[in-house]
């Protein structure tokens, strides 16, 4: 029988090879971007792809720098990842489920927030 720890570890194994696999991402050289990519590949990559056309659990994050812009008016890229990541189920991309974990806001540290915010507005 499998253990927490293994599983949490199979876990995050498949998120690095989901990642490594999938689209272009972006060749990273700052730091906080870095250490985003890597808060990613922890808590979104299972759920979420950088592939185009990838949808796993929840949609592609490819092109989400651009188009995060365009889905509520008013709202640029940053804000709009940024309370997608906080407030979840006010943002349902129609088509999938709500089902993203609201906890992001309180389990994130805010230099990771905002790492992760950086990382992903490097994908367009």
């Amino acid at each position: 029988m499998m253990d927490f720890r293994m599983f949490a570890a199979l876990l995050v194994f498949i998120a690095m090879l989901l990642v490594a696999c999938g689209g272009e991402t972006p060749t990273l050289s700052d730091p906080a971007l870095i250490r985003g990519q890597r808060v990613f590949i922890r808590e979104c990559a299972t759920c979420h792809s950088t592939k185009p056309g990838v949808n796993l659990v929840g949609p592609s994050l490819d092109g989400i720098a651009s188009s995060a812009g365009t889905r509520e008016e008013g709202m640029d890229s940053r804000g709009y990842i940024q309370l997608s990541i906080i407030k979840p189920s006010e943002y349902v991309i129609d088509g999938f489920v709500d089902q993203m974990p609201a906890t992001f806001g309180s389990t994130l540290t805010e230099e990771e927030l905002e790492n992760v915010i950086a990382y992903l507005l490097t994908l367009e």
